[in-house]
């Protein structure tokens, strides 16, 4: 039996691990930059139901890639505020060149 994680700073580099091809980082940006656009024309069209899209559009494109690509669990199953936290740092952490080091900080081998 794994042992569950029970501080946050273990869970960021356990998720990263977790996110180790580059294809399933993409699907993930994908997917949370879709929700972001969702939720965002959920609040300025006053339509609540763009909110289930991006729950699918975040959700999708995420599990795709853990299940066709990295072949894991999503993270979210077991630990679904932290994850959802975590997808958003992975997203700033690659748009502001962070990424990286962070992969490298979990083990994470990179060709970038």
């Amino acid at each position: 039996m794994v042992e569950k994680i029970t501080r946050y700073d273990a869970f960021w580099l356990f998720y990263l691990r977790e996110h180790a091809n580059p294809r399933t980082r993409q699907l993930h940006y994908f997917g949370t930059f879709l929700a972001l656009a969702s939720m965002a024309a959920a609040i300025v069209l006053a339509q609540p139901w763009l909110v289930v899209l991006a729950l699918v559009t975040g959700y999708g494109p995420a599990w795709f890639a853990h299940f066709r690509v990295e072949k894991n669990r999503p993270a979210t199953f077991t630990y679904p505020i932290w994850s959802l936290l975590s997808d958003f740092r992975m997203a700033f952490a690659w748009l502001t060149g962070n990424l990286a080091g962070e992969l490298a900080r979990a083990g994470v081998t990179t060709d970038a």
